[in-house]
């Protein structure tokens, strides 16, 4: 996916892209109406290197902030929220057994984690931000929160 990102304080957060700010989850609409769900460069940055990934199975269905990962990194553990009801179409479990840090070092391409079949997309969609307003949520967000990204690097 090719986008252009918009930088703050090293934090690419790319246009073209939906957001769920509260979540740290970005969202790409498939033309075939699949989403491609993944974790934000300020979330990995504050996650720290990723050191293991359990994906819930592709055929499950999950309701809007249910998981469909759980996340495990050297600072936390917790779920990777769906900002959509959906159910998972595929994940990118591959990608992280390849390489454990995909996500750190490109969250917005070969990093993502999960792409999802949205179910309720109508009336979830207000809920995600897109552009200026995602641009200006995540400034808010990351002044808030003092993070300063960082990506790890390739030979790593």
């Amino acid at each position: 996916m090719s986008v252009a990102p918009f930088v703050h304080r090293g934090c690419e957060i790319p246009d073209g892209l939906l957001y769920a700010v509260e979540l740290d989850v970005w969202v790409h609409l498939e033309p075939d109406g699949v989403a491609t769900l993944g974790m934000t460069d300020p979330a990995q940055s504050q996650c720290g290197k990723l050191v293991h990934v359990r994906f819930k199975p592709a055929g499950r269905s999950v309701k809007r902030l249910q998981s469909v990962a759980t996340i495990e990194s050297a600072k936390w553990v917790g779920p990777f929220p769906s900002p959509l009801s959906a159910t998972i179409v595929a994940t990118n479990e591959e990608g992280f057994r390849r390489d454990i840090l995909v996500a750190n070092k490109d969250p917005y391409g070969a990093g993502w984690l999960a792409r999802v079949r949205p179910e309720a997309l109508d009336a979830e969609r207000g809920a995600l931000l897109a552009g200026e307003h995602a641009r200006d949520a995540y400034v808010r967000r990351i002044e808030e929160r003092g993070i300063t990204c960082m990506r790890c690097a390739e030979d790593e």
